[in-house]
């Protein structure tokens, strides 16, 4: 009985999550509809591709400057936790200068904070001497996207490098 309550209880509370996450997210043109300004913009990039940010930075840079011309001041900031933010590494800038100009930029010029993930980083034996100073080792990536919901930002998820290659 008790394990059958645990089972019950477990299922509710994911439910209750993912309502959370479902209503906490937009799409770009959601976003660029919306009468007012969102609290927030946090863009999410999780994806397998370790060259995904080759696409998706580009895209996250594209869609803040529509965002910021249809809402001037909108906070932003930018989380990457998948396989691709192993790029952004600072011994690896030679073979990604293009991404490393485009993170930088996000976060020196137009003030997006760009996150990475400790724990993902740590599993791999990376720390956050391994990145750059423009990027942010934030100690879980999941979570630092909850802290900015916590805030009322909408979370926008990037479309999987596999996606924006067939656009």
């Amino acid at each position: 009985m008790t394990r059958l309550l645990a089972c019950f209880l477990s299922a509710c509370f994911g439910l209750a999550l993912s309502a959370h996450s479902a209503a906490a997210s937009a799409t770009l043109d959601e976003l660029l509809a919306r009468p007012s300004s969102p609290a927030g913009v946090v863009f999410e990039i999780v994806d397998r591709d370790p060259g995904a940010l080759e696409l998706a930075l580009p895209w996250v840079k594209q869609a803040a400057q529509r965002l910021k011309a249809r809402h001037p001041g909108l906070p932003m900031a930018l989380v990457t936790h998948g396989n691709e933010m192993f790029a952004l590494q600072s011994g690896k800038r030679a073979g990604n200068e293009g991404i490393h100009q485009i993170a930088e930029s996000l976060s020196r010029d137009e003030g997006i904070p760009v996150h990475v993930c400790e724990t993902y980083a740590g599993r791999r034996g990376l720390a956050a001497e391994d990145f750059p100073a423009y990027v942010d080792v934030a100690p879980e990536g999941p979570a630092q996207i909850r802290n900015y919901e916590a805030l009322d930002y909408v979370r926008l998820v990037v479309p999987r490098a596999a996606v924006l290659k067939a656009r």
